[in-house]
């Protein structure tokens, strides 16, 4: 007797599930549904259809998509080109209340003061006393934002967009948008405290003051190569700002001088020392007793010329 042999059952045939009149034997790996070689979409492993990577790409711009592009557009608006963006738009308000004329030069002295620069004591327009000595101490920060002409603001912005950019890269935003503000106010609070009674405005104090926080910062690094060149390059910038601060009239080298100091103070406390909570111990304390000491700076010259004009009492 013959022995039956057995034989395996014919193949089943499969159809693409978008293209019925295609056969197939190859599936998505995602799904599991027959597709033809139109609908095949290489993935990291087999294929995918075209409906599982419509999903896939849903679910990305959704997920982890939606946060790269987040994090990429914070990225692009720095801190250090926001304030830029401020100053050009400050400047444009000024150009505007001078006139066209005032492109170059900036608008006059008495504009300016009325936009918020930073005096003593002045007289306004209607004959009454305004000014830093009167209680208006805003004026010692909105002053950091109004130039003198279009070289007084080209000469800042471009000292911000190289330093800033730099101590925004390695401090953060927030330490950095610190160290400007504070420097900034302490900047103004020496220029009021032993300048003379002149018109203040610009940004430089506070450049002075980010300037100083890139010195500290390759300072504490200075045995790696590009922090000792930095560093040469600072110095460099130093002698140079130091000729022209006693050769070319007008500028406030006193607000540039405090600004600097504050910013070498200020990068060492927007890094600190030891553990996380040391750190933010120094970083409290130290900006903390930068703005008290700009206070001390302003209420000792006011009190002083108040006991020169009783009448400012």
């Amino acid at each position: 007797m013959d022995e039956a042999t057995t034989l395996p059952p014919p193949p089943t045939t499969e159809r693409c599930y978008r293209h019925p009149e295609v056969e197939t034997g190859v599936h998505c790996t995602r799904c599991g549904r027959p597709i033809c070689p139109d609908c095949m979409i290489p993935a990291p492993v087999g294929h995918h259809c075209p409906d599982c990577v419509a999903q896939a790409r849903s679910e990305y711009r959704k997920g982890p998509g939606r946060r790269v592009t987040t994090a990429n557009i914070r990225r692009g608006a720095t801190a250090t080109s926001i304030l830029l963006g401020l100053m050009g738009a400050v400047y444009l308000l000024e150009i505007v209340s001078g006139g066209a004329g005032s492109l170059m030069t900036g608008p006059s002295t008495g504009k300016l003061i009325d936009l918020g620069a930073s005096v003593a004591l002045a007289q306004s327009a209607d004959g009454g006393l305004i000014g830093v000595a009167t209680g208006q101490y805003w004026r010692l920060m909105t002053a950091v934002f109004l130039h003198a002409g279009l070289f007084h603001i080209a000469f800042n912005a471009y000292a911000l967009w190289i330093f800033g950019s730099v101590v925004e890269q390695e401090l953060g935003r927030m330490r950095f948008l610190l160290i400007f503000f504070v420097t900034g106010f302490f900047a103004s609070a020496a220029s009021y405290a032993f300048g003379p009674n002149a018109v203040g405005v610009g940004a430089s104090g506070a450049v002075f003051g980010i300037f100083g926080a890139f010195v500290t910062y390759n300072y504490r690094r200075r045995h790696l190569a590009i922090a000792s060149a930095r560093l040469r390059s600072a110095i460099f910038l130093l002698v140079i700002n130091a000729v022209f601060a006693v050769s070319v009239p007008g500028i406030d080298w006193r607000a540039h001088v405090g600004g600097f100091v504050a910013g070498l103070a200020g990068g060492f406390a927007a890094e600190g020392v030891g553990s996380a909570s040391q750190r933010r111990v120094i970083l409290v304390l130290g900006f903390g007793g930068l703005i008290l000491a700009a206070f001390a700076l302003v209420a000792w010259h006011t009190s002083q010329l108040r006991a020169e004009f009783p009448f400012l009492s």
